[in-house]
């Protein structure tokens, strides 16, 4: 009987060294207040100028892909959700070619512990969750506007959507962490799958050209994080390419990227030679 509880303390104690970094973060972004409100809200305004971008163009042309604007903010809601609270848990890893630059990076090598979990669990965004706010508001919004069959498969759906999609858009993340190994001043390469996938999340893949259309909905596979469980959900065919039955393959939409991300890292900290310093 002994030993199950003795597992979990083994378990326990093996990750507190991150939770206690994690906490550590957290308390250090709330010690100085306006500063921290001040990012927050600063966070809050980009999300609601992504949302306004949305709303223009749907507002103005009536139609897009088959989606009018209440359509749109049930596929804004979805993409932005998911992106932002992977923001919020892996975002800064941007800061990885920095630390490349600087040496920094070595000093996470004399742990005994995975780089990868290192680097995660070294900081988290609270101001990101701002964003992750405007994207929930209009996602709610979204649900509420649509004529949607509501039962066990729409809810069931609409969670694994939002699981997968914020796995799929962490593992972009990892994805250019990891080749940012060979790029060092690559950021802005690597932020046009990440960022720039985001924002083809928030658009309706049907009117992307076929080469798009396969890039983002099976190379980098950001349509299934959005658009195609709003097709989904509002009973809508979609494109042949990406059929509207195709919104359950979400999750492996996302262990694909993960299989992506986790090769990048390997193959990344392999070629690592450290700083020079």
């Amino acid at each position: 009987m002994a030993e199950p509880e003795s597992g979990r303390a083994v378990a326990g104690n093996w990750f507190t060294p991150y939770l206690a970094v994690l906490r550590s973060r957290v308390k250090a972004q709330r010690v100085y207040r306006l500063s921290f409100a001040t990012e927050v809200f600063s966070a809050f305004l980009i999300g609601l100028v992504e949302f306004a971008e949305v709303w223009v163009i749907f507002h103005n042309v009536g139609t897009l892909g088959g989606l009018d604007v209440h359509a749109a903010l049930l596929l804004f809601g979805l993409s932005n959700t998911a992106f932002a609270l992977a923001q919020v848990l892996v975002g800064h890893l941007d800061s990885l070619p920095m630390m490349i630059r600087m040496g920094t990076l070595d000093a996470y090598h004399l742990r005994p512990q995975p780089l990868l979990l290192q680097l995660v669990t070294s900081d988290i965004s609270l101001r990101r969750l701002a964003r992750a706010a405007v994207a929930v508001i209009v996602l709610s919004v979204g649900l509420w506007s649509n004529d949607i069959d509501w039962g066990i498969a729409p809810v069931t759906l609409i969670v694994i959507t939002l699981i997968s999609g914020i796995a799929l858009f962490c593992g972009l993340f990892v994805c250019a962490a990891g080749l940012q190994f060979f790029l060092i001043d690559g950021a802005e390469l690597t932020n046009s799958f990440t960022y720039g996938g985001s924002f083809a999340a928030m658009q309706p893949a049907s009117v992307f050209p076929a080469p798009l259309k396969l890039l983002f909905g099976f190379a980098i596979p950001v349509a299934f994080t959005a658009y195609v469980p709003t097709i989904a959900l509002l009973g809508l065919p979609g494109p042949p390419l990406l059929p509207a039955w195709s919104a359950w393959l979400t999750p492996v939409a996302a262990v694909w990227v993960w299989l992506l991300a986790l090769a990048a890292w390997r193959i990344g900290t392999r070629h690592y030679q450290g700083g020079g310093g």
